[in-house]
């Protein structure tokens, strides 16, 4: 009808066309299509099915102390009414919808999309053939470790990140945690440092400034440049405050009693310099943006591609003499993917959220001291976080023991571990190093750089490591800036942000090994570095 609105009837009627039709009608295309998706579904049914381990405090603790329990009803020092508790799990065994409208809720908020983890997939691994866990038990040495990290975090919200070297506060956190008994953060010989606090443990996490070059460079939005210049939250200092340090109101939140009020903007949009930065862009970003923008500024920024892009090294040149990519191997398909890939790595991490490990949420676990602490309880958590220096600290500055939080909410109403954001900054980082070489050195295109004091521009990095910062590290730096910037917020645990990033990855692999039959190029396939620093081909 189109075609013939335009006068072209006559096109549309000659012998080769009409033949065409009949050609596409026989069903050939169909069938081979159909042969290519039958070939990898059967690659991705054979695969080993995992075993789904917990930590077993589910099973070893009858009032919960180690599960998520928020929105559900709680008594007044925090421990969850085992019939709601019940209700909650009943729902997940029987995968029923209708079963999932019968949890007994304590408050207005609902329980986050839980159905989504048992949502199936048409490309990539199903969510319950990936596996991750067990994490840390709630009264093992490692969970005190992580929770000391998270009091110290919120302690030092608003001491930026190059201060730390002379920040008395930062250097007492990074004497503590040396000490503890099982603190897995990166060390340099066998202790933290300034340089290494709060961050990363993958290759170039410890490389140059704290926050990645990709969340700090001016990027192109089509015909609009962006400074990335934030809103954050105001700090302590100028008017800004935490939140959930009273019994009270953390007991609000715990059982879903919203709304909860909004965070103190500052007027003034800023770079990213410390915890309470990270913990505003974590706050509302987009959960793809972060990379979203990488990408976009290494298109923009003529960084070098993969050297198995079948088109070339960069999208100015090509192998082919009459072709470049575009929706295979090309700038759309790199910025599609990281949406699909996205959504795919919610489904696999929420079914392990809800549906295997259902792990208690730092500021849950941050009631659990501050009773322990008061005499009103007496869970059985590690003497590393009931006799935590930073424990202490919070307590002479707030009047409690409870874990200060960044967010009037607290964490969103799902699970812990693992981490949405994560696992889709494992996902989506992993598609940047595949599509772009990450052994480039980033130096040979762009100025390294960090913020100022004052977060009002940016500053050339002095340091004597600016070589050796990669695109592949940086990828993995600005996931792990994602990742461990909620742990700033006090949302959850360094474990929740090292295991789900090794979560997105692997979904993120199983992806671009189900599309790599579908391209009609000639592919060998991505090489890029993994998480672990081994290197891979896809």
């Amino acid at each position: 009808m189109a075609a013939g609105a335009i006068g072209l009837e006559p096109l549309i009627a000659t012998k080769s066309a009409v033949a065409h039709a009949s050609d596409d009608d026989s069903g050939e295309r169909a069938e081979q299509s159909f042969k290519i998706r039958l070939k990898a579904a059967r690659k991705e049914r054979n695969l080993p099915i995992p075993l789904h381990t917990t930590n077993g405090d589910e099973a070893l603790y009858p009032n919960r102390i180690g599960n998520f329990c928020k929105g559900l009803p709680h008594n007044g020092i925090g421990l969850v009414d085992p019939g709601a508790y019940r209700s909650l799990l009943d729902a997940l065994a029987s995968d029923e919808p209708e079963d999932f409208e019968k949890i007994a809720m304590g408050g207005n908020v609902g329980l986050v999309n839980p159905q989504a983890g048992l949502a199936f997939d048409l490309e990539g691994t199903d969510s319950h053939q990936l596996a991750m866990g067990p994490p840390p038990a709630v009264g093992s040495a490692e969970r005190a470790g992580e929770a000391v990290e998270d009091y110290w975090m919120a302690l030092l919200r608003d001491v930026n990140f190059t201060r730390y070297g002379a920040d008395p506060l930062a250097l007492r956190a990074c004497d503590e945690l040396s000490r503890l008994s099982d603190f897995r953060g990166p060390k340099v010989a066998g202790r933290v440092t300034p340089k290494t606090l709060f961050r990363g443990f993958t290759p170039g996490d410890l490389a140059g400034p704290h926050v990645s070059q990709f969340l700090l460079k001016p990027v192109d939005f089509g015909a609009v440049t962006v400074p990335q210049k934030y809103n954050t939250y105001l700090s302590l200092s100028t008017g800004g405050t935490d939140y959930m340090m009273d019994a009270a109101s953390w007991l609000a939140v715990q059982t879903g009693a919203g709304p909860f009020g909004r965070n103190r903007i500052d007027p003034t949009p800023r770079y990213i310099r410390n915890g309470r930065d990270l913990s505003a862009y974590v706050h509302i970003d987009v959960l793809f943006q972060a990379y979203f923008v990488a990408a976009l500024w290494l298109m923009g920024n003529g960084a070098p591609l993969n050297p198995g892009n079948p088109y070339g090294s960069t999208f100015l040149t090509s192998k082919s003499r009459t072709q470049v990519g575009f929706g295979t191997f090309g700038n759309p398909h790199i910025a599609a993917l990281l949406a699909e890939v996205a959504t795919r790595a919610l489904k696999a991490v929420w079914y392990e959220k809800w549906f295997v490990h259902r792990t208690v949420r730092p500021e849950e676990f941050g009631g659990h001291v501050h009773f322990t602490r008061t005499g009103q309880a007496s869970h059985r958590l590690h003497p590393d976080i009931l006799n935590s220096r930073a424990v202490d600290l919070v307590f002479q500055r707030n009047g409690t023991y409870m874990l200060p939080h960044a967010f009037p909410e607290g964490c969103p109403q799902h699970p812990s571990y693992g981490a949405g954001h994560a696992t889709v900054a494992g996902a989506c980082a992993t598609i940047v190093k595949a599509f772009f070489d990450d052994s480039l050195v980033l130096s040979q295109i762009t100025d390294i750089v960090q913020p100022s004091d004052d977060g009002l521009s940016l500053v050339p990095y002095a340091g004597s490591d600016a070589g050796q910062i990669t695109v592949g590290g940086e990828m993995n730096k600005i996931a792990a800036n994602v990742g461990i910037g909620r742990n700033h917020a006090a949302v959850h645990w360094r474990s929740d942000y090292a295991d789900s990033l090794v979560l997105g990855e692997a979904l993120a692999i199983s992806i671009l090994r189900d599309q790599r039959a579908t391209y009609n190029e000639s592919f060998s396939g991505f090489t890029f570095t993994k998480f672990d620093g081994t290197k891979i081909t896809v």
